[in-house]
């Protein structure tokens, strides 16, 4: 090595100058990815010119999102066509890549100058004919037959999580509605969710994820030492103190208000047993869970008690979990993390550590020089430590 190259080295180091090349050789992880367009693999074309890649997991119908951002400096790109299918895996070199799903590109846009061109696709799971209107009632039946019932209609394997397949539902209309609001609209008096992941039709309760063959999902643990920058807010605990529903009694030809009280020392009605903790008014025929000091009220009119009870409940644990909220940045980017996974976090406040928190939205930020993590959490109320 020559007088000038010593000098430059010493410099460098003087300098805290480092070689990309000795990164690799000191062991730090280079992130991986393939790409591919209509089952065509487009990685190494891509590789010199990716600026960026972002895959946003969502939970529920949310579409899961993917936007690739190319240098086309030189104008040799082609645009790719807008309705093709892209299949992304991503990971750290030397490990298996996890497949992050397959997409269809909706949206091309070229940009300049330097020219820049960016590809963005959602999630191909979800089927066009899912928006379609239509005209249904469902009587006497189960969450798990309404499912499998419309799971058929779009050639999809069911899966509807143990503690939701029983759920009787006494009457319900899908009126000029499609099949992915009705869904939605189901799992919200579920406290559940529906979505689509690889050919499965998820039906699941919020809070308590499956992978896609219906098994529980991994639980995860993150450290403070994982994340560049958190975030942690918790709502006011008064906001909402009780839910009310209301229910059509037919017999009488009049809506009924039903009330469900949580009361320590409380009976259920002899003829017909209630949960541990609920009680029902019939003198106010109010259906109240929580207390009553500040109550937000369901606007929608239930065909039965039993539907507006489970729609209260619901909306209830559902206030209850989205009041704290948590955001945090990993360094190093985990591609096994999906929405719904139970989450553990270690070394922040002791009231963020002792939570137990679920992961509502996985975003992927992937570059040839690094890849991170956006992720968010949830918690339930009733778990979160004074």
């Amino acid at each position: 090595m020559g007088a000038f190259d010593q000098f430059g080295t010493r410099l460098a180091e003087n300098l805290g100058l480092t070689n990309p090349l000795d990164a690799l050789r000191q062991g730090h992880p280079v992130p991986a990815y393939q790409v591919l367009v209509d089952g065509k693999d487009i990685s190494a074309a891509i590789r010199p010119r990716l600026m960026s890649m972002t895959i946003t997991d969502n939970r529920g119908f949310t579409a899961d999102t993917i936007e690739i951002t190319l240098d086309d400096s030189d104008g040799q790109l082609d645009m790719p066509r807008r309705g093709a299918t892209l299949r992304a895996l991503i990971g750290w070199q030397g490990q298996a890549l996890v497949d992050k799903g397959t997409y269809k590109i909706d949206e091309v846009e070229h940009g300049g100058a330097p020219d820049v061109l960016t590809i963005r696709g959602k999630s191909a799971d979800l089927r066009g004919g899912m928006n379609k209107l239509r005209e249904q009632s469902w009587h006497q039946t189960t969450v798990s037959d309404i499912v499998s019932q419309v799971a058929a209609r779009y050639q999809l394997t069911p899966c509807v999580g143990d503690s939701l397949k029983g759920q009787q539902i006494d009457h319900i209309d899908q009126t000029n509605e499609s099949d992915l609001a009705f869904l939605t609209r189901l799992a919200g008096q579920c406290d559940g969710i529906a979505t689509v992941k690889n050919g499965r039709l998820l039906f699941i309760k919020a809070g308590q994820g499956t992978t896609t063959s219906g098994q529980p999902l991994p639980a995860i643990t993150i450290t403070r030492r994982d994340g560049d920058q958190h975030r942690f807010s918790v709502a006011d605990r008064d906001a909402y103190t009780g839910v009310t529903a209301y229910w059509q009694d037919n017999k009488e030809a009049e809506k009924k208000r039903v009330e469900v009280k949580r009361k320590k020392k409380s009976k259920p009605s002899p003829e017909r047993p209630l949960p541990p903790g609920v009680m029902v008014n019939k003198q106010e025929n109010e259906l109240l869970v929580g207390s009553s000091e500040n109550v937000k009220e369901l606007r929608h009119v239930y065909a039965s008690q039993a539907n507006a009870m489970r729609a209260a409940r619901a909306e209830w644990e559902k206030l209850q979990r989205g009041v704290a909220d948590f955001q945090i940045t990993l360094a190093l980017g985990r591609p096994e993390l999906y929405p719904e996974q139970p989450t553990t976090v270690r070394g922040f406040k002791p009231q963020i550590d002792e939570a137990d928190w679920q992961l509502t939205q996985v975003v992927h930020d992937l570059t040839n020089q690094g890849y991170t993590n956006r992720i968010q959490l949830e918690v339930k109320l009733a778990e979160l430590p004074e």
